[in-house]
């Protein structure tokens, strides 16, 4: 895609950089995507923090379950997130009367909302692991909670809130279902107009210049994101073993309520999508689900719903075997650590980039895609295994940041010993990890397998037009008209919820730690 925008007659052409560059229309969009992502980092980062602290240092009945819901909103997929908030915002919708439909508020709710795991799992991850005795010396010389925060806590738990805090900038900067289907025309990020500029303007050019300008960012936060993890891997090396959550005291009513709120905040999207996809007309039914299986019961579709969501099953179990025998491979590449200095600097250059497809443009993946395989030998322009292809590229660096920490964790010693005593490199490496990498592996498929079915940006340039996938047939049902076709998106969006929940709920059943953190 860039080489078709830079070399348009086949000589690098970049007069088109200060001409975009200075358009109107670029400014505004560059100044609400860096806007939004901020204000949307600083709420995440408020809004998730007393929640890491308490389901992962308090020990209370449905501490499980509560993880499980927190977690939720990081696998739905983003078309289902849009259709909530405006489901909830509408002027039919529970919150209505607030007037926020149409403009910005829904879309920095929907950030907080989508991106709270990252802050949860990633501070609450590490939070689990802090050795406490520090905390109860400090309690014990008469410092407050607030103190023992400030002083100890803290700049223990930094290098993951720097982490969270720059992961969290880059989702939100490079969102792209949120704010296509929140936002319309009137406010977009960089996502949304490399794609408008992409298929309304067939603008190749413009969609180049912000896609190397996403890119930058992109590898700058990755930057910083890797050298706090790997602060953080420090860190957690010093305090040693794991500490067990406490039973909960009186003084943490108040990041209990918070807590509340929070999950209140959750799961009133959620409960607001599910009613309204049971409103027909003036009653309430099953109308709408009746409808996903009826091919004709909407003209905007040449699929029924149902059959999109097997179309969506078959794609996500493709994408999930190609992401995880690619993560696996990664994930034991960049675990080891050579003695030489320069190939500890190839492994990390090959770990960040393969957390690069976490915040590229999915876009600029789906038209890179389409652009670069459509020729022999390798013409896939009409096959549906594209799709898949993408949907991999996409949740393969969630599977390596599920098994590099497991494998790191690993003492090679071990590796050395079953070595020593006559076993293969291969034998030796099974010896040692195989036993502490089963529940991960089931994990990081069941990640994998979520986040492949949810797939929007991507999916939505790669998919034919009678393969369609469940995300993309809720894109194109919620841009009709008419009552009927928002019904039948809101019940197709509640379907593709449930399975996505169900397979993230068997997933924090496994109990691994390093799942949606990063």
């Amino acid at each position: 895609m860039l080489a078709r925008g830079f070399f348009p007659d086949g000589q690098l052409d970049l007069s088109a950089v200060p001409e975009v560059l200075s358009r109107r229309r670029t400014l505004r969009v560059l100044a609400f995507t860096l806007v939004s992502a901020s204000a949307g980092t600083v709420l995440t980062l408020l809004a998730g923090l007393p929640v890491a602290f308490v389901l992962y240092r308090l020990r209370f009945p449905g501490r499980a379950l509560l993880r499980a819901v927190v977690v939720m909103p990081f696998v739905l997929p983003t078309v289902v997130v849009g259709v909530m908030f405006r489901s909830l915002l509408s002027s039919g919708g529970p919150l209505g009367w607030l007037g926020w439909d149409g403009t910005w508020v829904p879309i920095l709710m929907a950030f907080v909302f989508f991106n709270l795991a990252v802050v949860v799992r990633t501070v609450g991850g590490m939070w689990e692991g802090l050795d406490r005795r520090a905390e109860e010396s400090a309690a014990a010389l008469g410092a407050n909670p607030w103190q023992v925060w400030r002083t100890v806590t803290l700049p223990v738990l930094a290098p993951a809130v720097i982490s969270a805090a720059t992961l969290v900038f880059l989702f939100c900067s490079t969102a792209f279902g949120v704010v296509l289907t929140l936002g319309g025309l009137r406010y977009g990020t960089i996502e949304t107009e490399i794609y408008l500029l992409t298929v309304n303007f067939l603008d190749l050019q413009g969609a180049a210049v912000l896609s190397v300008l996403q890119l930058l960012a992109v590898v700058v936060m990755l930057v910083i994101a890797a050298r706090t993890r790997g602060r953080r891997e420090q860190s957690l090396q010093r305090v040693g073993a794991r500490a067990a959550a406490r039973p909960v005291r009186r003084h943490d009513i108040p990041t209990l309520v918070v807590t509340g709120l929070v999950v209140a905040f959750v799961l009133l999207p959620v409960g607001s999508l599910v009613v309204r996809s049971l409103q027909v007309g003036d009653g309430w039914g099953l109308g709408h689900y009746r409808a996903l299986t009826d091919p004709d019961a909407t003209q905007a579709l040449r699929v029924s719903v149902t059959e999109a969501m097997g179309n969506s099953l078959r794609s996500a179990v493709d994408a999930t075997v190609l992401a995880m025998v690619l993560g696996l491979v990664v994930a034991v590449l960049v675990s080891r650590r050579p003695r030489a200095r320069a190939w500890r600097r190839v492994v990390s250059g090959l770990d960040g980039a393969f957390m690069l497809p976490l915040g590229i443009s999915a876009v600029t993946v789906g038209f890179g895609f389409l652009i670069t395989l459509d020729r022999p030998p390798l013409d896939l322009r009409t096959s549906p295994v594209l799709v898949p292809i993408a949907q991999a590229m996409v949740a393969l660096p969630l599977v390596v940041r599920t098994l590099t920490p497991v494998l790191r964790s690993v003492d090679p010693r071990q590796r050395e010993a079953a070595a020593a005593l006559g076993a293969g490199p291969w034998r030796a490496a099974w010896t040692a990890e195989g036993p502490v990498l089963t529940k991960p592996l089931l994990a990081a498929t069941g990640f994998a397998f979520a986040v492949s079915l949810g797939e929007f940006g991507a999916t939505a340039f790669l998919a034919r037009p009678d393969r369609p996938t469940v995300p993309v047939v809720i894109y194109q049902l919620i841009s009709r008209p008419g009552a009927d076709h928002v019904g039948m998106a809101l019940a197709a969006s509640v379907l593709l919820a449930l399975v996505t929940v169900t397979v993230m709920g068997v997933v924090e059943r496994l109990r691994v730690g390093s799942v949606g953190s990063f």
